[in-house]
């Protein structure tokens, strides 16, 4: 009999944790800005939300591991203990840790507590995991650089060890959460928990074309000038043997959307153009290989996303873990259940070094089927008719999915009424409230329009 792994979803708020246990989370994990990764969008700010979380987590009978991964600068070292003393003594089911320094003073202090390490500290051998094992603590988070293979091999040479790894999230440009562009372009520095995203900004490509005098002093800063200049003369590398498209040795711009008029050269070398954003992960598919290889726990990132995604992807991953370990096949249809989810487009990252054309075509495929988009929240449900506030357009004649715990279903959308009670054919969008017929049980649902 298959073991099942831990569900461990993002909780940026008590809502979205409640969210998750009610779609199938085992666990949940939240942070302190000043200690974790997510100084944004955190709504465990203060020790009181911190306790009720941790409190409403136990009471349901689940666990709430508290982050504290930064790699911490002295400043921080002069008041870590200080301010962990009072969440120590709520009692969270293990603290997620990077810093060997801060793992070693929580060591020191609180022997009993358990610690997790943290992806940001890149294990990516089963040395390593051994190391940390030696070192007390319980369970490690695998780098998201990891292939399935690589997975395994690890868990065949560290069967002491609790494992787990990533199955769904925003990816890292650079090894996870050491990327240098937050700080270059706002003095936010990810390690410190205040990256602002600058990888997934929206950027526009120009060719930097020539002025009148020759030069680009209209359009390019003057210290990349040189650069582009002798980029524009580069002579065509030893080193590359493919052919060249002709505008490949040109200078090109990067514009980014918040920024007009701020031009950013794009350099080409041999190896390649350097153009940032990834794609997210979305490794639903091989839920089935992980439980096999048994891997302790399946983690989603996300914890600036929203309600909807805590809810969505914690009712697909407990789906696909709930077949595996039943040995039933994989269900497609999850795949096209998280293509409605916001996403900058999916990839499985590491877990599998190369796809076929044939398994890129059907995953491709498989993805558009039963696509949908959010549309809004059931806040409440009276004498039939629930009030709806809106997150996205829809109308009357769509083909609605009610997502409940208690089960999802379909729904054709034949009538509808303004907050005021009037009859109208469009809900137009975030702001606004709307009533729709729906069963009384359905309460504090989810809805989503069928694309």
């Amino acid at each position: 009999m298959l073991k099942a792994p831990e569900l461990l979803l993002p909780a940026g708020s008590l809502d979205k944790m409640h969210a998750a246990f009610d779609f199938g989370a085992d666990a949940v994990y939240a942070g302190q800005p000043r200690y974790s990764l997510r100084v944004r969008n955190n709504d465990f700010s203060t020790l009181q939300a911190l306790q009720q979380g941790i409190e409403g987590a136990h009471a349901r009978g689940k666990q709430f591991f508290v982050a504290s991964n930064i790699f911490a600068h002295n400043a921080k070292l002069k008041t870590y203990l200080r301010d962990m003393e009072p969440v120590i003594a709520m009692r969270p089911d293990a603290l997620i840790m990077a810093d060997p320094g801060l793992i070693m003073m929580v060591r020191d202090k609180w022997p009993e507590v358990p610690i997790h390490l943290s992806v940001q500290a890149n294990a990516v051998n089963w040395a390593d995991v051994k190391f940390w094992h030696r070192m007390g603590l319980t369970r490690v988070i695998l780098s998201r650089e990891l292939s399935l293979d690589e997975i395994e091999e690890i868990r065949q040479q560290c069967p002491e060890m609790e494992l787990e790894v990533f199955v769904h999230g925003a990816l890292c440009i650079a090894y996870s959460g050491r990327c240098l562009l937050s700080g270059y372009f706002n003095h936010r520095d990810p390690n410190q928990g205040t990256c602002t995203n600058s990888c997934r900004w929206d950027y526009k490509v120009q060719h930097a074309a020539e002025d009148a005098t020759g030069d680009f002093a209209q359009v390019i800063p003057l210290q990349f000038q040189q650069a582009l200049q002798e980029a524009e003369q580069r002579p065509f590398s030893s080193l590359h043997q493919q052919p060249r498209h002709p505008l490949a040795d040109q200078a090109y711009l990067i514009e980014e959307a918040e920024r007009p008029g701020q031009l950013m050269p794009i350099m080409e070398d041999e190896h390649g153009t350097y153009i940032m954003n990834s794609k997210d992960l979305r490794a639903v598919e091989h839920i089935e290989r992980l439980v096999k290889i048994g891997v302790d726990s399946l983690k989603v990132e996300g914890r600036t996303k929203s309600l909807y995604y805590a809810a969505r992807t914690a009712q697909v991953y407990r789906r696909a873990i709930d077949d595996a370990v039943a040995g039933r096949p994989f269900n497609i249809d999850l795949l096209g259940q998280l293509q409605g989810l916001a996403n900058r487009g999916y990839t499985d990252g590491f877990y599998q070094r190369h796809h076929t054309q044939t398994y890129q075509n059907y995953m491709r495929g498989a993805s558009e089927a039963n696509r949908s988009q959010y549309i809004g929240d059931v806040l409440s449900v009276q004498d039939g008719w629930a009030r709806v506030e809106v997150k996205n357009r829809f109308s009357v004649g769509d083909r609605l999915e009610v997502i409940h715990p208690q089960g999802n279903r379909d729904i054709e959308l034949t009538r509808m009424l303004s907050d005021d009670g009037a009859e109208i054919s469009v809900a137009p969008g975030s702001g606004h409230f709307v009533r729709i017929a729906l069963d009384a049980s359905l309460d504090r649902a989810l809805l989503a329009r069928y694309l």
